[in-house]
């Protein structure tokens, strides 16, 4: 289902151009002057990767105030899966905010809420009874995860591992392993949280059933199984690099958990809904997680965020132990619903597939060609490239950075990541083109060359 370079693309309304376009250089003027007012008005902590005013987007592009056309290779930190202003999601956003906007579903249920969560029940992987709970962030959804699983097991302890990103709230930030930009500052933070080692083919040379048994070892003797009440990991990690485990390894963490009864819980909130060319990136594993925590592609760019799991589990807390005022939001599920059936009836995962095994084929070509590119991994349309001294595999995050920064400044929106700031991640809309993405992947190989 390769989409041709100039494919209208629908936004509710009108279309856009699928083309890169650069009118005036990155930031235009338009841009810098709403960059200045956010000087001026937004607190200096919350930074920005692209210097550009967004006034559109969709299909593959993101247009700003002055007339540029950006490729998108970052969908808003792997949300806009589905591509920006999906047409069905454009209409059950209007649909339902014409009905209303909130109720609160804690005071005045609605139907929404229990389609969201039948779907989630449905779609995660476990043939198993399941439960769901709505909330709005990926943040919020991990921190609810780990509440239900210490009240089902009557246990405190958390497990987390290297190079992990979980979020920004106190709770997320301890189970978040990079401190700055995350966590530098912003502590104490929250007790009985450990970590433990993370499977890095790259990095550690281990095979899954030694990486595990060297994480397993380290749960026994410093924290105890007994203790424990959950083990969290992103199947692929996201933030700590795009870093996929060795074969065996979760399949051990798993077991290992089934067989002390620890609650394993799968963040899937960036390598789920798609991304990875099947639902959820558990299933590329062969496992089956306790609890799954979703958010970003979950509703095509709306809030929303969700734990399913084991029912049993999630019915551990007392009545009114879960929820907050805007979880499950009637707006954003609506969007979710619209976005689970373009998912299921559009060949969306399919085409996940493809845009992996394009970005695949360039990544591992120019890795031949450029041995700074230590390691090309990630599945469908979630891949990295990290970037590595080519004698000694130290980090080069000055690379990485200089060939960001210029890939923007010709029109290509990538977005970097990894513990040591090294790695360059692809997360295209599956909506892109693949003449958009070969002309993305070009610029970037151009950006490397001159670097």
């Amino acid at each position: 289902m390769s989409l041709g370079l100039d494919t209208p693309v629908s936004l509710g309304g009108p279309t856009l151009e699928q083309r890169r376009r650069l009118v005036t250089s990155i930031p235009g003027p338009r841009s810098e002057q709403l960059l200045a007012r956010k000087a001026a008005a937004v607190a200096a902590g919350v930074g920005h990767t692209v210097p550009i005013e967004a006034v559109a987007a969709g299909g593959g592009v993101v247009v700003d105030a002055d007339g540029n056309s950006l490729i998108d290779l970052g969908s808003g930190i792997a949300v806009t899966t589905l591509g920006n202003a999906h047409p069905k999601v454009v209409a059950a956003i209007a649909a339902q905010a014409a009905q209303f906007t909130h109720t609160c579903f804690m005071i005045s249920p609605y139907e929404g809420y229990v389609a969201v969560a039948e779907a989630l029940n449905r779609l995660t992987p476990g043939d198993f009874e399941k439960r769901s709970a709505l909330f709005n962030s990926g943040a919020e959804a991990v921190e609810n995860a780990v509440k239900i699983a210490r009240k089902f097991t009557g246990r405190q302890a958390v497990v987390a591992f290297d190079h992990a990103y979980h979020g920004r709230t106190n709770l997320t930030m301890g189970l978040t392993a990079k401190s700055m930009p995350y966590k530098s500052g912003f502590g104490p933070f929250a007790a009985e949280i450990y970590r433990a080692p993370m499977s890095y083919p790259y990095r550690d040379g281990l095979t899954g059933a030694e990486a595990a048994s060297r994480a397993i070892s380290l749960m026994e003797k410093q924290i105890g199984a007994d203790n424990l009440a959950a083990v969290i990991i992103e199947p692929i990690q996201g933030e700590g690099g795009f870093i996929v485990p060795a074969d065996g390894f979760l399949p051990a963490i798993v077991d290992w958990c089934r067989a002390n009864g620890v609650v394993f819980v799968a963040d899937e909130v960036q390598s789920g809904f798609g991304r990875t060319g099947v639902m959820f990136a558990s299933e590329l594993f062969g496992i089956v997680p306790d609890l799954v925590a979703t958010a970003k592609g979950i509703a095509g760019g709306m809030p929303l965020a969700g734990v399913t799991g084991r029912a049993e589990i999630m019915d551990a807390p007392h009545t009114g132990g879960l929820g907050g005022t805007y979880g499950g939001n009637p707006v954003a599920c609506a969007a979710a619903l619209a976005a689970i059936e373009a998912f299921e009836t559009e060949g969306l995962l399919e085409r996940a597939l493809e845009i992996g095994t394009l970005l695949r084929s360039r990544l591992t070509e120019l890795q031949a060609s450029d041995p700074r590119i230590g390691d090309v991994r990630g599945h469908g349309a979630m891949m990295a490239m990290e970037f590595a001294d080519p004698v000694t595999q130290a980090p080069d995050a000055a690379l990485t950075a200089a060939v960001a920064r210029a890939a923007i400044a010709e029109g290509v929106i990538v977005l970097t990541c990894g513990t040591y700031g090294n790695v360059i991640r692809f997360l295209p809309p599956l909506t892109i083109s693949d003449e958009l993405l070969h002309e993305g992947l070009d610029i970037v190989a151009a950006a490397l060359a001159a670097n």
